[in-house]
């Protein structure tokens, strides 16, 4: 055997060998990355199609008397969502609040 083709046979061994894996990988690197992107695409559609208004109150959604609104720590404050004023000295929120429609329909924050 002559050292050209002793040669290329190394060559074509290694590309083989190293190549045909390595192309592998960055093919499925490239569908991963594509996956990832209509994933949250279809994270920000359901952004902006699912969520309630944000400056629904929860007393119009509970239909809460004027003296019950009166009471509230959260209708004096209509422009924060009142899970918010709810919240416990730790932070923590309240368990009323975790079973709400109102909480549980409010829209994600998207962090910029």
């Amino acid at each position: 055997m002559d050292p050209l083709s002793t040669f290329l046979t190394i060559i074509v061994g290694l590309l083989l060998r190293f190549g045909i894996p390595i192309a592998l990988t960055a093919v499925v690197i490239y569908l991963l990355k594509r996956l990832d992107e209509h994933w949250q695409a279809d994270a920000r559609r359901e952004l902006i199609v699912a969520p309630m208004a944000h400056n629904t109150g929860c007393w119009d959604v509970k239909n809460c008397s004027p003296e019950q609104r009166k009471k509230c720590s959260a209708y004096s404050h209509p422009e924060t969502p009142c899970w918010q004023q709810y919240r416990d000295k730790r932070g923590y929120l309240q368990e009323q609040c975790l079973g709400c429609d109102v909480f549980r329909q409010a829209p994600v924050p998207v962090s910029a």
